[in-house]
This record gives structure tokens, C-alpha cells and sequence, in this order.
């Protein structure tokens, strides 16, 4: 897990940033899932795609990842991290245009601090919309935020797909499960274009 370490009000977090030579002030923030980590292929290839449009990418690793435990924290001192990383990497990059999200649990928790993070748009990778098998336990309020956010997700996903919205523009993947692994190239062209123009 090399990068830069940020202390946050729960222990250090990581982050890798990379910047391309053509870099335009677009700065994509990318989250992990709650089990995994930022190099889950999903993540990798948007990052792929996105720095070859001349945009940043930074990936976190939240603190309890980062302390080598594989349950989450609770809901506010992922915020609370994600914030703190946020605050860091702005003194580090000249950011025109923050784009957040992750996959996942990092997409859920990028939809809760996007307006207090000032971001400009989220990307949400593998949003889960509920619990495996709880539908009635549904998340879609987090993605109401009034940012322009792009949802993409397995269409055989076990925790649901979400609804488009005035602002939420949802991308189905036939076939794909909620891991996003048969086929990360195109998930990448989906996500590019959203964070870049």
C-alpha cells in the first residue's frame, strides 16, 4: 500500500495519486469497496482511462483498511476520512473541477460528502442500492444529492440497480455481477467521458 499517507480524525488513511503531463484541473477521487481495495479492476481501469483524458486520479485507502482490518468503520468516520483526504489533496494538486466516487461502499460514501467536499460530480461504481435479498433497505437516497452523478452497475448486481433521477444518469452492464470484473475496459469508456468533459 505505498502512496501518501493523510492523518484523519480516525487513524491514516493512504492515497495514490497520479497526475498525467497533461494534466487539466479535473481531479478524480476514487473509494474502495468495504472488503476491498483500489486496485480492484474496475477502479484501475477508470483510472486508466481517465488520466490517458488528462485528468488526476487519486485512490484512497481508508483508515481501517489501512490498519489491516477488512470490516468497515461506521458510516460518519468513512466521511469523516474521505473529507480529511479530500482537504489534503487540495494542497497538493490545483483542482478546477473535483470529481468523487468508488465502488460500492466507496460510492456511498462519496454520495454523502460530495456537496460538503465540493465536488462537481460524482461517478458511482457498483452503487448498492440495498442489501442482498432486503430491498425494502434502500439506499437510493444517498445518490439524491443534486450533482450530476453516473451510476454504473452489473445488471445481475445481488444488491439491486438503482433508478435514474433528474441528476442521475444509471448505466446497466448486462451480465455483470456486482464485482464489475467481465468487462472493466467498458466501464472505463462509460466513466471517462462523464469525469472528463
Amino acid at each position: 500500500m505505498a502512496g501518501q499517507e493523510v492523518e484523519t480524525p480516525h487513524g491514516p488513511a493512504r492515497y495514490s495519486l497520479d497526475v498525467p503531463g497533461t494534466y487539466s484541473g479535473t481531479l478524480l477521487v476514487l473509494g474502495h469497496g468495504a472488503g476491498g481495495g483500489v486496485d480492484a479492476v474496475d477502479l484501475v481501469a477508470v483510472r486508466d482511462a481517465v488520466l490517458g483524458a488528462g485528468a488526476a486520479v487519486a485512490r484512497v485507502t481508508q483508515p481501517y483498511r489501512v490498519a489491516g482490518r477488512r470490516a468497515p468503520a461506521p458510516a460518519n468516520q468513512l466521511d469523516a476520512a474521505w473529507l480529511a483526504v479530500l482537504a489534503d489533496l487540495r494542497g497538493r494538486v490545483p483542482v478546477r473541477n473535483l470529481v468523487v466516487g468508488g465502488r460500492s461502499s466507496g460510492a456511498r460514501v462519496a454520495c454523502r460528502t460530495a456537496v460538503a467536499g465540493g465536488a462537481a460530480r460524482i461517478l458511482a461504481l457498483a452503487f448498492p442500492l440495498h442489501p442482498p435479498g432486503k430491498p425494502e433497505r434502500s439506499r437510493a437516497g444517498e445518490l439524491d444529492t443534486g450533482l450530476p452523478t453516473l451510476v454504473i452497475n452489473g445488471g445481475a448486481d445481488p444488491f439491486g440497480v438503482p433508478e435514474p433521477g433528474p441528476a442521475v444518469l444509471v448505466e446497466v452492464l448486462p451480465g455483470e455481477t456486482h464485482a464489475l470484473s467481465k468487462a472493466p475496459g467498458a466501464v472505463a469508456a462509460l466513466a471517462a467521458p462523464f469525469v472528463t468533459t
